[in-house]
């Protein structure tokens, strides 16, 4: 009888340990979208500054400044589902027109030495990167997290406990899958 008590304890503490490393798996997938949020958040209020340092120089190249603005706007009225189609579409968006700025920005040379310019066109490149890394360790913790959900014995516990598999995040266009290139 003993070892049945041992048994069925064993098993107890099992079911919650393996409970335990789900919940602790799907807050970890959620803390590095949170994280993605956070990068992204970075870029948009960087941009309001590159184009009021960048309006100086560029009186001609109007349109572009335009499109940088109505693209960030339309980001920020994407909702905040990060895995949102419309979301993605307007981040990717958002990406193109930021190329598109720093390729037009090439032609000003007194922009390209601008300390400011220069500064805000680091910030932007590093936010990038960090984007890039918050993706990738987000995408890490789904795929963690939904290797236990689909093995076994996990799988037990995750269908009793209603774990549901979680969805990657994934770059809509080739396009966006390109970094905002800098040249200095």
């Amino acid at each position: 009888m003993t070892i049945i008590y041992v048994i069925a304890g064993a098993a107890v503490l099992w079911v919650i340990w393996t409970y335990n490393s789900l919940i602790r798996l799907r807050f970890r997938a959620k803390e590095a979208l949170a994280d993605i949020d956070v990068q992204l958040k970075r870029r948009y209020d960087l941009i309001p500054n590159v184009i009021e340092t960048v309006k100086g120089y560029m009186q001609h190249e109007k349109t572009v400044l335009e499109n940088v603005t109505k693209a960030r706007t339309q980001v920020m009225g994407a909702g905040g589902d990060l895995l949102d189609p419309k979301r993605e579409n307007a981040e990717n968006m958002l990406s193109g027109t930021l190329k598109t700025l720093f390729a037009v920005a090439e032609n000003y040379p007194d922009l390209k030495a601008n300390a400011n310019f220069l500064d805000l066109q680091r910030e932007l490149a590093d936010t990038e990167n960090k984007i890039q890394a918050a993706r990738r360790f987000h995408n890490t913790m789904v795929r963690d997290l939904n290797t236990k959900i689909h093995s076994f014995p996990t799988n037990a516990v995750a269908r009793v406990f209603r774990f549901h598999e979680q969805k990657f995040f994934e770059v809509a266009t080739a396009e966006e899958k390109e970094p905002v290139r800098v040249k200095l």
